[in-house]
């Protein structure tokens, strides 16, 4: 991690939408948090329990004033409430009751620019569905939203899956200040950062709002060697194994491309992990609930369990032994790339909730290694040096 020569970190930043610190976790100890801000009670007493009681303020972001935000942040992050941009939400967009806080966020960076405290880079953390959210009016509201601040940006989509075993492709905005040299960056979109379905949604941004794009360049990460089964616990203090017969019916839920999954993973010869959502499905115009498994070593993405449907399940094949049960909550805290000792709610939806809501950390800190640092370090380089106090005269 990035330090000063004296111990102490380097960079600075503010944590808005903060939820149990997993993007304080990502940018790690070269990073020091010097404001922290979430109005959800529960996830904010997650976070002081993990990181202390001295930055993080729990409250309506509309209710934070610059007397609430000390020094000088080299980054904002805001990850804000996916929930009206997802394609299983209302599509309410940026004019949802959630994710419309981003507009307060971006009140927060005008009140800061404003004084004269702007931060060198804004980072936007959200689902990938923003890109398609009201046609793509609302990723253009975004990039508007940016430029009349004064900054350049552009945006990438990182999938958890080049680090962790679970699939959460999300959409990255990261966005410097006009005057800050635009490092790491290249002429055109690259794989797999820049998406089809983002080159769409920079396609059909207006010319004005093109020019102050940036195609945000970083290597290809290295192949993951953490499986899923890697993460799942033996013996689960959060959760217990289904017994035989509700195993039994889990399977009856299956439809028969499903079931097939399963006798491949009894033929493999190894035990494998699969992760099953419910889903309800049409079959001959009736609804009924459908139980899909996936056995590729990676589990599907994780999401706040509104019902009991968004629970991800797992099932564990031996052979001819089948095992069920909830997935528990430490195995999605080590879905999202948290260590062991990282401390979570007792309360298993609370739990869930935290780290279904979160960002993935390892893929912040390789967002930080090769983006976030380098313009940071970059833009104080080539600022100019402080003048000494000229002495008066006697």
């Amino acid at each position: 991690m990035p330090v000063s020569n004296t111990g102490n970190p380097m960079f600075k930043f503010y944590e808005f939408f903060a939820g149990g610190g997993m993007a304080r976790a990502g940018l790690g100890e070269g990073w020091k948090c010097e404001f922290a801000n979430d109005f959800d009670r529960k996830k904010g007493a997650t976070y002081k329990k993990n990181w202390g009681d001295g930055e993080m303020i729990v409250d309506d972001i509309r209710n934070i004033g610059l007397d609430d935000l000390p020094g000088h942040a080299d980054l904002v992050w805001g990850s804000f409430p996916c929930q009206d941009l997802s394609l299983a939400g209302g599509g309410a967009g940026l004019r949802g009751d959630r994710s419309g806080t981003f507009w307060p966020f971006i009140a927060q960076l005008e009140e800061l620019k404003i004084a004269g405290r702007a931060p060198t880079v804004i980072a936007v953390e959200n689902v990938v569905g923003t890109l398609t959210s009201h046609k793509g009016a609302d990723f253009t509201a975004i990039c508007e939203a940016l430029d009349n601040l004064g900054y350049r940006y552009g945006a990438f989509i990182a999938d958890a899956s080049h680090f962790v075993p679970q699939s959460r492709p999300r959409l990255f905005v990261i966005a410097i200040e006009k005057n800050v040299e635009p490092l790491k960056t290249g002429p055109e979109p690259t794989a797999p950062w820049h998406t089809a379905a983002l080159k769409k949604a920079y396609s059909q941004l207006p010319e004005h709002l093109k020019q102050s794009w940036l195609w945000w360049h970083m290597p290809k990460p290295p192949k993951r060697e953490m499986r899923f089964a890697d993460v799942i616990e033996a013996k689960p203090a959060s959760v217990k194994w289904h017994t035989a017969a509700e195993t039994r019916a889990l399977l009856s839920m299956m439809s028969d491309v499903n079931l097939a999954k399963v006798e491949t993973a009894k033929a493999a010869g190894v035990v494998m992990v699969g992760g099953v959502y419910k889903r309800t499905r049409y079959h001959h115009g009736i609804k009924v609930q459908r139980a899909e498994v996936r056995f590729d070593d990676v589990a599907g993405c994780l999401r706040t369990p509104a019902g009991g449907s968004s629970r991800q399940l797992i099932l564990v094949v031996d052979g001819v032994r089948i095992r069920s049960r909830l997935i528990s909550t430490r195995e999605t805290a080590r879905l999202m790339g948290l260590p062991d000792s990282y401390e979570l709610p007792q309360a298993y939806n609370e739990a869930y909730h935290l780290t279904g809501d979160g960002v993935a950390v390892p893929v912040v800190r390789y967002i930080a290694k090769h983006i976030l640092e380098p313009v940071v370090k970059g833009a104080r380089a080539s600022m100019p040096p402080a003048k000494a106090p000229t002495a008066k005269a006697t």
